[in-house]
């Protein structure tokens, strides 16, 4: 085992330690990690990120049912249509991409180039999520009968996010989140245990969508998926002992230096 692949493992857990101390964000590291630090085609390495973040968020969601934050029927409102384009995506969008996409003088623009772009893109619009704390300032709705009016709008926006979801790996829990305080007036704190069964629900069956053309790796997949729950639970330990906000923000300037570092390198090849 080199020392790349060691980073890797190292960065494994790190992924579930941030998810256990702010409760989110980590998962957008995991394809980072999977391509540039395990050498993993960045395909593969979104259809692995969909496995791993499904099963940390299964467990988060497990909790937060025990606790009663979890509101299954927008659940279902939001997950339904969402999974359907996550499934989609994986199973006909992704791969319908052609490898190599254009000729742009001596630069060639391929497939893997476009995932990783967009993939920074979606980085980058997590990192402004944590620098601003926006859920922090989100209002949740006290007009009831205008948040019902106003959940036809979620199966749309499931599909969105889905399509999001589907490319690039990730839970999308900054996008989900505002959605489930504006749109469907759940508190915070229901927002996120709806928001993480919602993730479990896209990223595992989703992940489905690449089971029937890809050829997965189950034994590093589970290594991978376990060193991230153990770093989950080290996290939810060492959650006590500091100040959630300040993390949330101190890792959202490393997620924008990230997004930005990977445009640089897929630009610069």
């Amino acid at each position: 085992m080199d020392l790349m692949q060691i980073l890797g493992y190292v960065g494994a857990v790190f992924i579930g330690l941030v998810l256990g101390l702010i409760g989110g964000g980590g998962s957008i590291l995991t394809v980072p990690v999977l391509v540039y630090l395990l050498s993993i085609n960045p395909v593969t390495a979104t259809a692995y990120s969909l496995f791993v973040v499904g099963s940390s968020s299964l467990v988060g969601a497990g909790k937060n049912i025990q606790k009663k934050n979890v509101k299954f029927k927008t659940a279902l409102t939001f997950a339904i249509p969402a999974v359907i384009s996550v499934f989609s995506t994986r199973k006909f969008i992704v791969p319908a991409i052609p490898e190599e996409i254009a000729q742009i003088g001596d630069f060639m623009l391929t497939k893997d180039i476009v995932i990783m772009l967009f993939f920074a893109v979606i980085m980058l619009l997590a990192s402004f999520s944590m620098i601003l704390d926006k859920k922090s300032n989100l209002k949740e709705s006290s007009d009831v009968s205008k948040a019902e009016k106003s959940t036809f709008m979620l199966p749309v926006l499931g599909v969105f996010t889905g399509l999001i979801t589907g490319v690039v790996g990730a839970g999308g829990g900054f996008i989900i989140i505002p959605i489930l305080v504006i749109l469907a007036g759940l508190s915070m704190k229901k927002a996120v245990g709806t928001s993480l069964l919602i993730i479990a629900i896209n990223s595992l069956l989703g992940f489905l969508g690449d089971v029937t053309h890809m050829q997965i790796d189950w034994v590093f997949l589970l290594i991978f998926t376990a060193l991230s729950m153990s770093g989950i639970v080290l996290g939810v330990y060492l959650n006590k002992f500091f100040d959630g906000s300040k993390l949330k923000k101190a890792f959202g300037w490393f997620v924008l230096v990230m997004g930005i570092y990977i445009i640089y390198k897929e630009l610069t090849l």
